[in-house]
């Protein structure tokens, strides 16, 4: 018999992402905060004395906490699939933040030590599971704009160095505007549209260094390793197309998701966010609709308890390892694409391991709700 009562969470990175999880988790009835973690300890100890859980130290502490179900992984992309093994290899199910791992490869492995394991892994965004994206899928299910074609999106600006108090991560390999905010379009387009079936894309570095803009390390200047423009035309299996820009050199600042179908055009929500509006502009009309955005604006946490829900049923969760390495792999192919400047499938076998196959998330029942004690 699976146990009942709110399954226990513990936290590994204490750093910027960890009060966004620590609010919501802490308010879910189902998930229950028993644990914080960091390499600084210090930082672990005050995230906890500020949001009431009762263990804080270092990875190895929560990890042998007994209660401990689930693990979320919030450190840097670089230790993101060594902190969900350590995890796995306690007998935790792992939710992580994005990307699921610095590469493809690492992020096959860890799918394939959970599975050994008989474990369940997480991934983000979970900002799909939000009011104004699951009210963007249920339109383009429902025929609101006929048959899909295309989509075009767009995010740029000049990087988070000019507020992140230690931005350098964010330009290190498995980060740039393509890794750190390309997860959430990727994730909304797979959420509407299912499976990438190949790219072709252009990618490049505005700058080699860059300087810290704020906090105690502003004014240092650190390298650039990875693209920080990038251009992608994504086809899908399905049979639409994405035109899809991700940059952070650009001093304006932009943020587009339009959906073109047959019948009309539907503007999309940010997917870094969790609301709406939704917009929709049937064709021979020059005049915007809002449409109804239905669900929860919970904020980030959803993707983990969504998971433990579906843990205490055994059913399949959304917020899912395989979509989070399907993202990876397209992330891969995109940056594979751009060097070789050829087409590039993420399921080609170079990409392709120990993922299984992605199967496109469900919309969450209208209705539910993450306030509800559901778990007794």
């Amino acid at each position: 018999m699976s146990p009942r009562g709110p399954v226990g969470v513990a936290l590994v990175g204490a750093g910027n992402i960890s009060g966004q999880y620590l609010r919501a988790l802490g308010g879910f009835p189902d998930t229950e905060i028993l644990g914080i973690a960091d390499l600084d300890v210090a930082r672990a100890e005050a995230a906890a004395r500020e949001h009431g859980v009762p263990v804080a130290g270092d990875p190895d502490t929560v990890l042998a906490l007994p209660e401990v179900e689930i693990v979320v992984n919030l450190t840097h992309p670089a230790a993101h699939a060594e902190v969900a093994t350590a995890a796995l290899r306690a007998g935790k199910h792992v939710y992580g933040e994005k990307p699921l791992a610095a590469t493809a490869e690492a992020g096959e492995k860890v799918l394939a030590e959970a599975a050994e394991r008989g474990l369940l892994v997480g991934c983000a965004p979970d900002t799909f599971l939000g009011a104004g994206l699951q009210s963007a899928v249920r339109a383009v299910r429902a025929g609101q704009i006929g048959t899909p074609i295309a989509a075009t999106t767009a995010v740029a600006s000049l990087g988070p160095e000019s507020w992140h108090p230690d931005p350098a991560f964010f330009y290190q390999p498995g980060g740039g505007p393509l890794f750190d905010i390309g997860p959430y379009y990727l994730t909304a387009l797979v959420a509407l549209f299912g499976p990438v079936a190949g790219v072709v894309a252009t990618a490049t570095r505005g700058h080699h260094e860059r300087v810290v803009g704020s906090g105690p390390k502003a004014g240092e200047r650190f390298p650039v390793e990875v693209p920080t423009h990038v251009s992608a035309l994504i086809e899908f299996v399905s049979g639409p197309r994405a035109n899809s820009v991700f940059s952070f050199d650009s001093a304006a600042h932009r943020i587009m998701f339009e959906v073109t179908g047959s019948e009309g055009t539907l503007a999309v929500p940010d997917p870094n966010t969790f609301g709406g509006p939704l917009r929709l502009l049937p064709n021979g009309e020059s005049t915007w609709r809002e449409l109804p955005v239905e669900g929860t604006t919970a904020g980030r946490g959803l993707g983990v308890l969504e998971m433990a829900r579906a843990l205490r049923a055994g059913e399949p969760h959304r917020a899912s390892g395989s979509l989070g390495l399907h993202v990876l792999r397209t992330m891969t192919a995109i940056v594979e694409a751009a060097e070789s400047r050829a087409y590039r499938s993420p399921d080609a076998p170079a990409l392709r391991g120990g993922g299984g196959t992605l199967t496109t998330p469900e919309p969450l029942p209208l209705g539910w709700d993450p306030t509800a004690a559901l778990l007794g």
